[in-house]
């Protein structure tokens, strides 16, 4: 066979068969090529989609929920409706402690601040923070470090800026690091630069200091603004979310039904339905490209039936000259798995060249919604699997119709 497959007369045979009708071979074809580009354009385009989403969402644990309190909506031993509900450093341990699957709890606290350094100064979000939020909430530092333990127990007047910040209070190229500003006449010193992510939850935080820090100076005692929950991976966050608040309404004695005690934002049930949308993308990707490359291939074999009905007499007269019906079937799946696999290739290339398109055109930029749109070697291997299959199998058609006929009727076809 691989033998056969190097002879030149086998491929001057294919030549020929094609070059009879050049255009109605172009026009076969088109199918397949239509096929395969549709295939790669649209999976790569779902995988551009997917990575713009974890860009969104990739300095977030994504299975993670946001709980702040709010106020009571029922009245409940005692209390009246209406009442303030604050959440407290308390909260987050016996959260910790309490509810199966937790993996970080991360007490938070922000404020609206006066930042001034020299004669530059803006309203900023400051943010009171432990060294664990930069494991549930990743920051890009451009510049020196995090908020660590030591900063915690000794209560440092240290700040992280965002590069915002760093652009509106320091002049071009200047090294911020170990530089003093001001928040609410204190000074502190910055000690770390960080890239605002692609998005943010709740209050915008452009200056974090530790916590312990943030306490002392807007006399917080206990209280906190809100907590972000991460779920370990094996566990519904959902679930944990349901959990953590039935264990704050009992500690602060609120109604098991009261819906407007505890407000959240379950990330991970969000992430989870853009997911879902994307694995479905693929999954109709999939199907509609297959389904268009099968009938391309269709395409090709019905054309290939009326290549052999022309060919009759041909055939009859290499049959009796002692050709085989392995060979002249042999001969017509080449032909059919060689047009498939032609325009099959043509096809990934012109693939290629759509997804290039796409990414200058829509993958550039903070707000690009196709980043980096591709398709694996796996994805081109496994195409290009299914049209030689594909492409096999429809040519056994027209080669067994080839066989069917008898030498001596063959010969005596006009």
């Amino acid at each position: 066979m691989v033998g056969f497959l190097f002879d030149r007369d086998t491929w001057q045979e294919v030549y020929d068969s094609m070059s009879k009708n050049k255009l109605r071979t172009i026009i076969t074809m088109i199918g397949v090529w239509w096929g395969i580009l549709l295939l790669i354009g649209l999976l790569g385009s779902a995988r551009g989609m997917e990575n713009s989403f974890n860009r969104i969402f990739g300095n977030f644990a994504t299975n993670s929920v946001f709980i702040i309190g709010g106020t009571t909506s029922k009245p409940f031993k005692g209390f009246q409706e209406g009442k303030r509900v604050r959440l407290t450093l308390t909260d987050t341990k016996k959260i910790a402690e309490n509810v199966e699957g937790i993996e970080f709890v991360v007490p938070r606290n922000i404020d609206q601040s006066l930042v001034v350094r020299n004669f530059l100064s803006g309203n900023f979000g400051v943010a009171g923070d432990y060294p664990l939020l930069d494991k549930v909430q990743k920051k890009k530092l451009l510049h020196g470090r995090f908020i660590n333990q030591s900063d915690i127990e000794d209560r440092k007047k240290i700040a992280v800026i965002s590069e915002d910040i760093y652009k509106q209070l320091f002049e071009k190229d200047e090294n911020a690091i170990g530089e003093l500003i001001k928040i609410n006449d204190i000074n502190f010193t910055v000690v770390g630069v960080f890239e605002l992510g692609n998005i943010n939850i709740g209050p915008t935080d452009d200056i974090h200091i530790p916590f312990t820090t943030f306490q002392q100076i807007y006399n917080q005692g206990d209280r906190i603004g809100w907590m972000m929950i991460t779920g370990k991976p094996e566990f519904d966050i959902s679930q944990i979310e349901e959990d953590a608040k039935l264990l704050l309404k009992n500690v602060h004695k609120i109604h098991p039904e009261d819906k407007r005690a505890f407000r959240s934002f379950n990330l991970g049930k969000e992430f989870a339905k853009i997911t879902g949308f994307l694995t479905g993308m693929q999954f109709l990707t999939w199907f509609i490209g297959i389904a268009t490359l099968i009938a391309g291939v269709f395409a090709i074999g019905n054309i290939l039936l009326i290549t052999v009905k022309e060919r009759t007499k041909e055939i009859g007269v290499r049959r009796a000259l002692g050709a085989t019906p392995y060979e002249i079937k042999r001969q017509i799946v080449v032909e059919a798995v060689f047009l498939t696999l032609i325009a099959g290739l043509f096809g990934i290339l012109s693939g290629g060249w759509i997804l290039i398109l796409l990414d200058s055109l829509f993958g550039q930029g903070p707000e690009a919604t196709l980043v980096n749109a591709s398709v694996s070697i796996l994805v081109v291997f496994v195409s290009l699997l299914i049209l030689v299959t594909l492409g096999t199998l429809i040519g056994l058609i027209p080669a067994f119709k080839a066989t069917s006929v008898k030498p001596i009727e063959a010969l005596r076809e006009e």
